[in-house]
């Protein structure tokens, strides 16, 4: 039986650090996972992911200790089946909207009664034996809040059963509100979201592009909270290791 730590660390109320990943090079998921991140996220929305690609990952991820999380393309039942049955414990549902929306990512989770997903885990079977028998309580979901809809609707959404938390959006959630990301608006939509999850219990996440973003997050009581992509890190740390030598054009 493969324990879901994320999930232990977040339902006890502690935060849990991740990082995304979205170049698709299973050998990058799996050095991002030795670095320490307690989850990597595997970006099929934005990055350059496949199902194949995703399984690789996966297991890599897992290999290095860490929890194998992943965004969906969309909320659709299909989708997210396929990622669970390739051996994603987390999965991110972007886009969500309504409650009826976070009901059917939900009803796509878990095996029946609890939900619909359909069986066939044989690829997931390298978390260990029996996995139809305990998947259910191990899986995470959360759904992304950004939109301003979403952030109207957040306390609804957020209360649907099976929904464990949300991941906000903070890029997509500036946009939809018409302002810049830092703004006051912005800030108080992220927070009117954090008080929705703490009214219904539930697990509040976002996605940050700077460590002092994340402090900063953290701090205001956000627990699943991911810091970039291996992307930023790669032009950042060629940045400054060319800065670094003095060299001038």
């Amino acid at each position: 039986m493969k324990i879901n730590t994320v999930k232990q660390r977040l339902l006890a109320g502690r935060p849990a650090i991740g990082i995304v990943s979205s170049l698709g090079s299973a050998v990058v998921a799996g050095f991002l996972a030795r670095a320490g991140f307690d989850f990597v996220l595997v970006d099929n929305q934005h990055g350059n992911w496949d199902d194949t690609t995703s399984l690789h990952a996966f297991q890599a991820i897992t290999l290095e200790g860490s929890a194998p999380f992943t965004r969906v393309r969309k909320n659709d039942f299909y989708a997210i089946g396929r990622m669970l049955d390739r051996g994603a414990l987390g999965i991110v549902v972007p886009m969500v909207n309504s409650a009826a929306e976070a009901g059917a990512a939900a009803y796509a989770m878990r095996y029946p009664p609890a939900g619909g997903r359909s069986y066939g885990f044989t690829l997931a079977e390298y978390h260990g034996s029996g996995y139809g028998s305990w998947i259910d309580e191990q899986v995470y979901l959360a759904v992304q809040i950004e939109t301003a809809e979403a952030v109207a609707r957040a306390e609804e959404i957020l209360a649907v059963e099976g929904v464990d938390g949300c991941w906000i959006g903070p890029t997509d959630l500036a946009a939809s509100l018409g302002t810049q990301r830092g703004s006051e608006q912005h800030s108080a939509a992220i927070l009117r979201v954090l008080d929705a999850c703490r009214k219904v219990g539930k697990v509040p996440g976002i996605h940050t592009y700077s460590v002092a973003e994340a402090r900063r997050w953290l701090e205001a009581g956000f627990r699943f909270v991911t810091i970039g992509a291996e992307t930023g890190l790669l032009l950042e740390g060629g940045r400054q290791a060319r800065e670094g030598l003095g060299i001038r054009d």
